[in-house]
């Protein structure tokens, strides 16, 4: 299956650069596989398509503000470090800029005590491909107090302006620490809503996938089959698989809120032969696209992603190519706002 299959025309202005003031002030393109009908609204409609008995799956990770400003001492360039994944410790896998300039044993400053010496340091343990940098961080104190008081939030490279309000690139239910990007699906979503869908009888459940910053690097293969994905850290505890269970038991909808809560909803119904739904915790790497067969996941919320991305291919997989590429040429003749702080699509 060749990649070129999921290209499609999107003028740059078409992708949105900043949120809305409302979080539920975007638009909804509601997709229904069955009969091929694509129709336009807003978000808050969603409330029309979900049913009482349907359970609403929310991935409860929080984005760490990852971005570190930082200098070398010894000659004072500027650096820029981005934490992909926690190893052991205070060992970080990291994505650094101009990587060029951080051999083995190279040192970074961020911050300034008042004694002049840093409030942290990175040592680089390892080099590897494309600006990956094992490294080690030298601090006192507590390093995610560190972090929030010196980090940026890790916005996508295709996002250009910069983010004034941290919380808007944080899920209104963000719990668990550790991802390198929002579950964006999520950001329409606020308090009162939620509580709106529950009073009409839709279930939430919550489970967890520190997204790391693959699911932005380009396909470098021209098969889709060729790829491989990156490996993602996943939680789900005991009470949220056994709503998930005896909700797909009483035929109520599992509705994945996002391509992250569909991949980890997959990969979990993938680990039990028996079809038992049970609390489990790992790594994934599921890579969903035409021709996969869904096991748990009925319908999808998530938003409009980029051409020839494996988002994309998540969601024809589940809508079908065909319909999707209708669906995306609607949405940009009628001027939605694609990826991050964009609009919505519903699939069911």
């Amino acid at each position: 299956m060749n990649v070129d299959w999921f290209d499609f025309e999107l003028p740059e202005q078409l992708i949105a650069q900043t949120p809305l003031a409302q979080r539920t002030a975007s638009r909804l393109m509601a997709v229904e596989r069955g009969t091929g009908n694509i129709s336009s609204g807003r978000f808050t409609d969603l409330a029309q398509y979900l049913q009482p008995g349907d359970l609403l799956v929310l991935n409860d990770t929080k984005v760490l503000p990852a971005r570190l400003l930082g200098i070398k001492p010894d000659t004072g360039a500027r650096v820029e470090l981005l934490l992909l994944k926690q190893l052991e410790h205070d060992r970080w896998e990291t994505l650094a800029k101009p990587a060029k300039r951080l051999k083995l044993g190279a040192r970074i400053a961020f911050g300034e005590r008042e004694d002049g010496q840093p409030l942290l340091t990175a040592v680089v343990e390892q080099e590897g491909e494309m600006g990956a940098r094992i490294v080690r961080f030298e601090y006192e104190g507590i390093f995610t107090e560190l972090l929030d008081r010196l980090g940026e939030m890790p916005l996508p490279p295709y996002i250009h302006e910069r983010l004034e309000d941290k919380d808007r690139y944080q899920t209104v239910y963000a719990r668990a620490q550790g991802s390198a990007a929002a579950p964006t699906a999520g950001l329409h979503f606020t308090e009162p809503f939620l509580q709106e869908l529950q009073r009409k009888g839709v279930q939430l459940a919550y489970l967890t996938l520190h997204v790391g910053l693959g699911t932005f690097r380009p396909m470098s293969t021209e098969r889709i089959e060729d790829h491989v994905m990156h490996s993602e850290y996943y939680e789900l505890d005991e009470a949220n698989a056994r709503l998930i269970q005896e909700t797909k038991r009483g035929g109520g909808r599992i509705v994945a809120v996002g391509t992250t809560s569909c991949r980890t909803l997959e990969t979990v119904a993938g680990r039990f032969a028996d079809g038992q739904i049970k609390a489990c915790s790992g790594w994934t790497d599921i890579f969903i696209y035409p021709g996969y067969e869904f096991k748990l996941v009925d319908a999808l919320v998530t938003n409009f992603h980029l051409p020839k991305s494996t988002l994309v291919m998540l969601v024809s997989a589940l809508a079908g190519r065909e319909l999707v590429m209708q669906a995306y040429s609607k949405a940009v003749e009628e001027q939605y706002r694609f990826f991050s702080f964009g609009d919505a699509m519903f699939i069911y």
